[in-house]
């Protein structure tokens, strides 16, 4: 049997001493980056930060496609899994566009990392595109939760179609 031993009053009280200065540390050591505005995120990062959201939907995406290749071999709850993850992702990705981060330049120079290939339109009809990306996620849900091959094969086709239609509206490619 294991025989629990209590802290001597010495170690209980160097513990609440580590404790305390680690909270103090904490709480007074700055939050932002110098010259960064406290809670605000530059525009370059949020857009890179978006950019690797959408790019784990697509590997997830890409992975699920590969088991429905002909060639591809289904496994339903791994599928199922990569479907739950780009629901999870879909549900965040509208706030990956706050206000600051409308930078289109048609015809410009891209840095395909840190500038955006989202069309204006995203911010001037923004309630659509949340609504689009809220239904994705809700399709690739639907998926997670499919009991046979065939019910989530029809959603993949699904969700690969509000993809496409999405993209078609709210992304540019010059």
């Amino acid at each position: 049997m294991l025989e629990m031993k209590t802290a001597t009053p010495r170690a209980r009280f160097a513990g609440l001493l580590c404790g305390g200065l680690l909270s103090a540390a904490c709480l007074f050591a700055p939050c932002v980056a110098p010259g960064q505005e406290q809670g605000v995120t530059p525009p370059k990062d949020t857009i890179f930060a978006r950019k690797i959201l959408m790019g784990g939907i697509s590997e997830n995406m890409d992975e699920i496609e590969a088991m429905l290749a002909p060639e591809g071999r289904l496994n339903l709850a791994e599928g199922q899994e990569h479907a739950d993850t780009i629901s999870i992702m879909l549900m965040a990705f509208p706030h990956m566009f706050p206000a600051g981060t409308n930078q289109w330049v048609a015809g410009a120079d891209r840095d395909p990392a840190t500038d955006t290939y989202a069309s204006p339109d995203v911010w001037a009809r923004f309630p659509d595109f949340y609504r689009l990306a809220d239904a994705a996620s809700k399709i690739a849900f639907a998926a997670s939760r499919a009991k046979r091959a065939d019910e989530f094969k029809a959603q993949i086709v699904q969700l690969r179609a509000a993809c496409d239609g999405c993209h078609a509206v709210y992304q540019k490619v010059d």
